[in-house]
């Protein structure tokens, strides 16, 4: 089965940005080690990795604007709707365990970590399910 156009697309657009990602994150960890920034240039190369992860919803948001399945496209935002209930769940709950000093802080860039993750099981537990229902039918 061939890829859909705008499957292609997007998976184009997602490799560049997040090799532009790996590359920022390396680039601003090397700068801050061995000739850290100051200042508001500090802050401004603080949050250049940001920016790549950020585009990447963008990306996931103009792959569902391009999709012409519908069905599949409900899929794709039934599976987002679910990695953002974890990931909501999983940050709130965090949130209580830190407040009552049960757990160390934990960094927040890990709520797109989550995110991620959790898409990928949505996505993951999608498929298994469907295919054991060709199975059965």
């Amino acid at each position: 089965m061939s890829m859909l156009p705008e499957m292609k697309r997007y998976t184009a657009r997602l490799m560049i940005t997040m090799t532009l990602y790996a590359v920022t994150l390396v680039g601003v960890n090397l700068w801050f080690r061995y000739a850290p920034p100051s200042g508001p240039l500090a802050y401004v190369a603080a949050v250049l990795p940001a920016l790549p992860i950020a585009f990447v919803f963008v990306v996931i948001g103009r792959l569902l604007v391009e999709m012409r399945d519908e069905y599949l496209r409900a899929q794709m935002v039934r599976d987002q709707l679910i990695a953002t209930g974890v990931t909501l769940s999983i940050t709130t709950a965090m949130g209580f365990l830190e407040g009552f000093g049960l757990i160390g802080h934990v960094r927040g860039y890990y709520a797109a970590t989550i995110w991620f993750g959790a898409l990928g099981i949505a996505a993951c537990a999608r498929g298994v399910a469907g295919w054991r229902e060709r199975a059965r039918g």
